[in-house]
Order: structure tokens, then C-alpha cells, then sequence
């Protein structure tokens, strides 16, 4: 059954409906948050940037803070483990064009607890209110947040950590279905995010293994969630949010993209990538995307698979990966395979 209940607001922004787009260091980037947005994701979240303005100068830093030419609601995630440092980051993200600012208590990854910033901060709930109260205070523009379960197995505090989210100002809750020490191995769980959801009155979104309609069907009927965050789930297959929302509203799948639909989508993506990164930088990214697109696609065998990756990544143009697209989709794959497999020249012309 349709879920009738009205769908979540960020604060003064209303959500198009329940599906949403996890922030993902190195992938969220703006061609990729276009790309979802346009298959149907109702709030798209960018890449994680650093409190410290002392970092903004480096090229990373300022790609990831590209929201150029997007539609709002735009919605910037900052990381780091002062209270000062990140109420002033929310300030600046701000004023330069930032209408959601996102609270990353998420991130497992070393480099970034090592710092005392991401999950780490979940040991310590204390620096946990002092940081959402001072960028609440500093920011006049929603402020939500992205945590885990809690740091460990036997520290599974994130129903303590989002009452102190709710009474901090925070508008909107994401929860990561693991502990940190989990990092992303094993499966996520759904009890604490369920639990969360009914501590709080604040919308609450359910993330962690998402990778279908019906995963995401089950997921809120059990948890209550006001929405689905998905990440790894949309590497490769940016349909899954339309997919999604189509099936909530409508209890049917939707029909497959068509290969035509998949070579417009793709080109389309790595015409963005090319654009927004230049050369040589666009050309590389692209192979990851393409990677994660070929892992999705049932023709093919991991055999398949690896051959093409290994085909793809050896193009170094945008003309010849346009050429290996067009190939893989309106061909059978092993046609595609032996076309591309043609030797170019640097300059992206085959070589007799």
C-alpha cells in the first residue's frame, strides 16, 4: 500500500518524496548529485568538506563546494571535531549559497577519526550537543545530521545521540544502520534506526544496504522511517531513486531503462564528468563510473567484467569512452568487447 502519511519536511523545505542521495566522499560530486536529482532523487546530498577554511584552497576542496547552476534545496556536509571551526564552516557555506547544512558524525573512515571528527565523535556526547548547538545557533538555515549506531557494539548509543540531535535544533536525522568498528562489512541493522524513530519527533532517515524497491519497502515498514538515504546502492545505477519512488506510490516495478535510455544517461554523465574536471582528471573518474555501471550489468560475467574494466581504463580520451558506450549498449557485449578492444592512440583515435 501507498505510504499516506505526508512526506518529510527539512525544515521550510518540502521533500518531493522519500528518496534520497547519502553524501559519498568522491562520488557525490556535482555531476553525480545531476545525474540522481534527474533520476528522481528528492534531495541530493554533495561530497563531505572539511571545517578548516585553511584546506578550502586546494583544488578538492573547491570542486567539492561546486554547487554552481544547481537547483535547492542545496544541502553542503561539513566534518571536523571543533565546535567554533564547524559553526563557522556552516557560516561561510552559507553565504555561499548552502540552504541545508549537514553534520557529518558518520564517516568511519581512519583518516577522519583520527582527527576526532566523523564516528569518533560518538564517544563523546557531550562534544556532540556543544557542536550541534553552536552551528545550529550560527546558521540560519536547517541543520540536520548523519551518525552511525554508535562507535562499537557495546556503545550503541544512537538513540541517546538523537535525543540530543532533537533538543540541539537539529531538522532532520540520517542513521547509518552500522557501528562504526563495522565500517561497511557485514549487514546493516534496522532496530536501532527503528528505536531512533520512535525516540524523536524530528524526521528520521534509514540508510545502510539499500538496493532495491522491495529492500526499501521492508525497510520502512519496520524502522517508521520518514525516508530512505541511499549510497553505494545508486554507484552505477542512478534509475534506483525513480525506481524506488515508483514502486512506493505505486506497489509495481517500473520498466527497466532501456539500453538506449543507459548510453544517453551515460554519455550524458561523462560529458559532465569531462566538463566539471577538465582533462586529464574527468577521464579518469569516469573509469570508477563505468566500473560500478559494467558491475551492474547482468549480461555479463565477472570474466566479462574485468576484461572490460581492464579495456576502459585503458582509453584515454573522451572520444574513444562516448565510442566503448555506444558499442556496449546497442551491441551484444562480446561485440562491444572486441571493438573496444581496438588499440587508440592518445589523442583517442583508432589506430588500422
Amino acid at each position: 500500500m501507498p505510504d499516506a502519511r505526508p512526506l518529510p519536511r527539512i525544515g521550510r523545505h518540502p521533500l518531493p518524496n522519500r528518496v534520497i542521495l547519502a553524501p559519498m566522499a568522491g562520488v557525490t560530486d556535482r555531476p553525480f548529485r545531476r545525474l540522481c536529482r534527474e533520476q528522481g532523487a528528492g534531495l541530493v546530498v554533495g561530497e563531505m568538506v572539511t571545517a578548516d577554511p585553511g584546506l578550502w584552497h586546494t583544488r578538492k576542496s573547491r570542486l567539492r563546494m561546486d554547487h554552481r547552476g544547481e537547483p535547492g534545496p542545496r544541502s553542503v556536509q561539513i566534518a571536523g571535531g571543533d565546535a567554533a571551526m564547524l559553526a563557522e564552516a556552516a557560516r561561510r557555506n552559507v553565504a555561499m549559497g548552502a540552504e541545508i547544512i549537514d553534520i557529518n558524525m558518520e564517516c568511519p573512515a581512519k583518516k577522519v577519526c583520527n582527527k576526532a571528527a566523523g564516528s569518533a565523535l560518538l564517544r563523546d556526547e557531550a562534544l556532540v550537543t556543544e557542536i550541534l548547538e553552536a552551528v545550529v545557533a550560527a546558521v540560519h538555515v536547517p541543520v540536520t545530521l548523519k551518525i552511525r549506531t554508535g562507535w562499537c557494539a557495546d556503545s550503541n548509543n544512537g538513540v541517546r545521540v538523537a535525543r540530543l540531535a532533537e533538543s540541539a535544533g537539529i531538522q532532520a536525522l540520517a542513521v547509518h544502520g552500522r557501528h562504526r568498528q563495522q565500517r561497511y562489512t557485514g549487514e546493516a541493522e534496522y532496530e536501532t534506526i527503528a528505536a531512533i524513530k520512535a525516540a524523536v519527533e524530528i524526521p528520521v532517515f534509514a540508510n545502510g544496504d539499500i538496493d532495491s524497491p522491495e529492500k526499501a519497502t521492508r525497510i520502512f515498514d519496520y524502522t517508521g522511517a520518514d525516508a530512505v538515504m541511499i549510497g553505494r546502492g545508486a554507484q552505477g545505477n542512478p534509475w534506483i531513486f525513480g525506481e524506488i519512488d515508483h514502486y512506493l506510490q505505486h506497489g509495481e516495478h517500473r520498466a527497466p531503462p532501456s539500453d538506449r535510455e543507459r548510453a544517453r544517461v551515460l554519455h550524458q554523465h561523462l560529458a559532465d564528468l569531462h566538463d566539471f574536471y577538465g582533462q586529464p582528471m574527468g577521464v579518469r573518474i569516469a573509469r570508477k563510473h563505468l566500473g560500478w555501471y559494467l558491475n551492474g550489468d547482468s549480461r555479463l560475467t565477472e570474466s566479462d567484467r574485468r576484461r572490460l574494466k581492464a579495456e576502459f581504463n585503458g582509453l584515454e580520451a573522451p572520444a574513444t569512452q562516448y565510442r566503448f558506450i555506444v558499442k556496449l549498449l546497442s551491441h551484444d557485449f562480446t561485440q562491444a568487447a572486441s571493438g573496444a578492444a581496438r588499440p587508440v592512440s592518445s589523442d583517442g583515435t583508432s589506430a588500422a
